[in-house]
């Protein structure tokens, strides 16, 4: 559980600091196309980060494989949906683009993977 709620943090934490400097630091340095890649990129990491919560919840009331699988996804969700656009806006690299679909397919499963985890019952 504790693991869960300190990628939440860090997560969300990130995502507020990004968000921030996306609408006060880099406003007219950067192309609105960036600007929005950087948004969108927040919005996406802070909802996971508040998912990733659920997870920790959830991981120590029920426990099971799926609650962590769903936990996984949300994970590598936000690092290669919301890094990768990050990276692709702050840096310019443009080429990574291509992780951030991945991203939003990690995402979906650990969104299947806590249907799957709803739909069981619980262990005990």
């Amino acid at each position: 559980m504790r693991f869960w709620i300190a990628l939440a943090a860090v997560f969300g934490g990130t995502s507020v600091a990004m968000g921030a400097f996306a609408a006060h630091g880099l406003q007219g340095a950067l192309a609105g196309e960036r600007i929005d890649w950087l948004e969108t990129a927040s919005n996406y990491a802070m909802a996971h980060a508040l998912a990733l919560l659920g997870v920790a919840w959830l991981s120590e009331r029920r426990g099971g494989f799926a609650i962590h699988v769903a936990g996984a996804g949300f994970a590598v969700g936000v690092i290669l949906f919301s890094g990768g656009l990050y990276l692709a806006a702050l840096a310019d690299l443009r080429d990574i683009m291509p992780v951030v679909p991945l991203g939003g397919m990690a995402f979906l499963a650990g969104w299947a993977a806590l249907l799957v985890a709803g739909l069981r019952r619980p262990s005990g």
